[in-house]
Formats: C-alpha cells, structure tokens, sequence
C-alpha cells in the first residue's frame, strides 16, 4: 500500500512519477543513467539502490580508500542485513584461498540457506553485496573481451557495444604493461600456451577498469566512473540508497511503475514510470521479477557459475631490486596481470597476476612482484535445471521471495576442471616455480561471475526472459541488465560484456523515449480524429 504523501518519515523526498526507474545501482545500472544522461537528458530518471552509500564519491572502488579503518568500515556496511563480525578480517586476501566450503570474503555475504538442494552441487559460496556501486565497490576490475563461442553471435553491434563499455569503465590494455617483470610473464606464458591460437587469443596483458589519478596513485574504476559526470551533473537524475524495490507494478500498456520501501523507516510508496530496468543482479533481479508475478519460463534459470582454480608460482630469475615502475604507485606494479584468453579447444580463461591483486597469499620474503597468482575460469555447461527458484511462502532478510539454488556440475563440467587444473600447472612452470602441492579449487559460486538467470534471446521461445534489446517478453517498457542478461557459457570476466549488454539496452530505451515525446497524447489524437 502506498502512502499519500512521497515525503517519508526521515524527510528524504521520493519520487510519485519519473519517466524511467532504475533497480539497482551496480555497472549496469549506472550504464543506463549514463547512457540516458547522455542521448536524452530531459528524462527524469530515479535509481533505487536497497544499500547505504559506502564512499565518496557513490559508487567508489573500495581500494581508491586510503585510509584502512574507514575502507574497513565501507566494506562491513555491503555485507547486508548480516554483516561479518568486526574482529574479521577486512583485508581480502587473508583467508581467501582456505579449504572453507562457505567461502566468505569481506564486502560480500552469503545466502542465509537455500545454497544447496538434497543431491546437487549447490553453490555454498554464491554471495552478493549491498552498497551503490554494487560489486564493482569490491571487484578485480578484470575487463577482458568475450571470444570465439562466449560471443553473442546474433548481435551484430557487439563490437561496437564492448566499445563504448570500455569507455564507460575506463578501460585500459596499457596502464600496467610496461611494469617491470610483465614482459618476463607475458613471454614465459606465451612460449608454453600460444601454439595454434589465434593472434586475438594469445597471451597478452589483462584489459584493466583502473586509471592513475593526478598523482600517479592507481584509481580502480567502480559504478562512480560509469556513472560519470554526466549522470551526477544531470538534474533529472536522484539516486536513492536504502530504497527496497519490492516489485515491478504493471498496467494493460507493461510497465508502470515500482512499489519501494524506504529502509529507513519501512514506510512504502508507489514511484510511477512508463520504464523500468532492472538491474539488482543475477540473483536479486530475477526474485523481483518473481515478486512482481513476472514469471516467463526461463526466469532464474540457466544460472551459470564459472568454476574457478587458484594457484601461486614464484617467477624464475626475478632480480633482487627489480626496476621501479616508469609510474610510481601505491601499489607495487612490478608484474603486472597478464591473460590467457578462453578458446574453444581450451574452455577456460586464465588470469595471472602479482600478490597486490592475487587471491593467493605470499608466506615469506619475496621480491615484490616476484610471486604471482594465477586464476583460471572455466566455461560451464548450460542447462535449464541450474537455476535460481523462489518461495512463494518462504522470505529472505529483506522480506523478498526467499531463494533456492539448484545447481549440478555435468561429467563434461569436471572434465573441464581437470583440464583446467593441468593447464594451471603447466602455466605456473612456465612462469617459474609452482608454490604449493597442487592447485586449489574453490567452491561453487566463488567466481561471483553468476550469468544467465535473466537471459537475452533472439526470440521468444521459452528460453530466454529479454530479447535483443534487453526488454523483457511480453512486457512492454520493462527492462533486465547485468551479468544475468548473458546467454552465452563463458570464462571471461563478464562485467564488460554485462555493461555492453547495458548499453545497448540503454540505447534502445533512449530511442523509445525519443519516439514517445513525438507521439500524440491521447487527448491529441483525438482532437485530430475531429478535425479530419
């Protein structure tokens, strides 16, 4: 029920009526204020974000926080209705490659149950975050571009859409390429991996969302850089934090609207639009749709997880006192990371990286930069029983629809990791000397890399939620984003394919707008019917 007046309890003003509604405000989401900043700025947009405000500016990496007790403070304030402890550690990588089937990191928090079902893989590690700028606040910035079958094949402007996302996350092949040790890995990796692969898939340096700041420091990009000046400059755009989208309100035209609870107070109000996009994530977007009674067939399903393998190698013959960086940074840039693309032959991607951005931790002395981890992602099967599925009686800590995930590795999908598990090794020897008996495989839901749940088709045949254009089937002015919008198995990183999709969304909904504004109102129609 709504209440009368949008002026709530705390004196925070919302919206009765706006033209577009965004639902959360991670990449994606920021991609479409940005976008819509940018080809229609006279459109009143209101973003809704069911998390406080973490940094400054809103949607900040974490790591841009110097200060540790306040990045501390900013990473506990994510974690959801159930933050971790205070005594835990706040430092990502400490205690990130243990043997703990819930794998908690900080900035996340883990589904509450529902992870597993009886005789299924589950994934005991899926956990999300709660804050503006989403996950990109706590993210790698790992930015790599799909290839060969992790293509969309029938999008024909994709290239065209990667672009535009790399200029949104400010992305760059460059920044930490010419760092010390990198050509040492990049050229090791390349002797051992690049026989029979395609120029665009050898070894090359890992395309990065980070930029340097004035003075020379690393500035890692999160919603606030896709969001840009545009958005914050734009007068008809409000983002409100601590907002619950409860559900998606429709009429006989689509959507309508949005029912919002103020957490803050928990009053509820009605916010009217003739658009809304859906942006939570792969997990939260579909259980609104849910709570919105927006259920087409493959809502939730097709969830796909990357399965991940973490290793750690110390580089040959890295000298004592490496050169410094051409650039002086507060992070010690002196191997760069590196990446080994996915290929079809070999479906997985890998990723090498020195400590500062491993998940591996260094025990002992060591010349920085001179142990590196390595990550390597693997493309699942797809299959419609991995899916994210809801209570209609049961709810979450939020009072939404609570969640179960179904989810099972295929004999294709361990094959996979076994290969996988090989080709870690043999990159770890090409680089140097491995650190460790064996590889680590992490559980299920670690990559945080979840696809699919809210897929896009090229038709409407049951087994997609969204065309083309990210609108929803059937529902006229409804619009899905982020990684859950990908129909394709992949072992990329996904945000810059998860913004792409975004943009071309974004696009879309800007062009509908343009033709709205030029169509006459009812009124209009009508007097025009009596003339003639």
């Amino acid at each position: 029920m709504s209440a009368p007046d949008p002026t709530g309890a705390t004196g925070r003003r919302y919206p009765s009526a706006v033209d577009v509604v965004i639902v959360g405000s991670g990449p994606a989401g920021a991609a479409y204020a940005r976008v819509l900043s940018e080809r229609a700025p006279e459109t009143t947009i209101a973003l809704f974000e069911v998390g406080p405000t973490v940094s400054d500016p809103p949607g900040n990496h974490v790591k841009n926080i110097v200060d540790p007790a306040v990045r501390a403070e900013a990473q506990r304030r994510s974690e959801g209705p159930r933050p971790l402890d205070a005594s835990t550690p706040a430092d990502t990588m400490d205690g990130y490659a243990n043997d703990a089937e819930r794998l908690t990191r900080p900035g996340t928090f883990l589904l509450k149950d529902g992870w597993r079902q009886p005789g299924q893989d589950g994934l005991p590690a899926g956990a999300m975050s709660s804050n503006v700028g989403g996950m990109a606040a706590h993210w790698t910035g790992a930015c790599p571009r799909p290839g060969e079958s992790e293509r969309i094949a029938f999008l024909g402007d994709l290239d065209d859409l990667l672009d535009d996302a790399e200029r949104l996350l400010a992305v760059s092949s460059t920044l930490l390429a010419d760092a010390p040790l990198a050509d040492r890995v990049r050229v090791n990796l390349g002797r051992a991996l690049d026989a029979g692969r395609a120029a665009d898939r050898r070894v090359q340096p890992m395309p990065l969302a980070v930029r340097r700041d004035e003075h020379g420091s690393l500035h890692w990009s999160g919603s606030d850089v896709v969001f840009g000046d545009e958005s914050r400059a734009n007068p008809n755009f409000a983002l409100h934090d601590e907002s619950l989208v409860t559900r998606v309100l429709t009429d006989d035209r689509g959507a309508a609207g949005v029912e919002v609870r103020d957490l803050r107070t928990g009053e509820v109000f009605e916010v009217r639009a003739r658009f809304v996009v859906v942006a939570a994530d792969s997990l939260r977007t579909p259980q609104v749709l849910h709570a919105s009674g927006i259920r087409p067939n493959a809502l939730g399903r097709y969830l796909n997880d990357q399965p991940q393998i973490v290793y750690a190698a110390r580089l040959h013959d890295a000298p004592s006192a490496p050169d410094a960086s051409v650039h002086d940074t507060s992070i010690t840039a002196q191997s760069g990371v590196s990446w080994v693309p996915f290929t079809d032959a070999e479906s997985f991607h890998g990723q090498v990286m020195q400590l500062d951005a491993s998940p591996v931790p260094m025990e002992g002395d060591a010349v920085p930069g001179s142990i590196v981890g390595l990550g390597w992602f693997c493309a699942k099967d797809i299959q419609a029983s991995d899916r994210v599925a809801f209570s209609d009686t049961a709810i979450d800590d939020y009072g939404m629809p609570a969640m179960r995930i179904h989810y099972t590795l295929t004999e294709r999908d361990h094959a996979t990791i076994n290969r996988a598990k090989q080709a870690i090794v043999a990159a770890a020897n090409a680089v140097g000397e491995p650190l460790g008996d064996a590889p680590f495989e992490f559980p299920a839901g670690a990559s945080l890399h979840y696809q699919g749940s809210v897929r896009m088709g090229q038709v409407d045949d049951g087994t997609s939620v969204c065309g083309p254009n990210s609108e929803v089937w059937g529902v006229p002015g409804l619009y899905v984003a982020g990684n859950g919008v990908i129909p394709t198995a992949t072992a990329c990183n996904p945000t810059l394919t998860g913004v792409a999709l975004a943009i071309g969304g974004a696009r879309d909904l800007a062009a509908a707008l343009a033709l709205r504004a030029i169509e006459p109102t009812p009124n209009q129609a009508r007097n025009t019917d009596a003339r003639a």
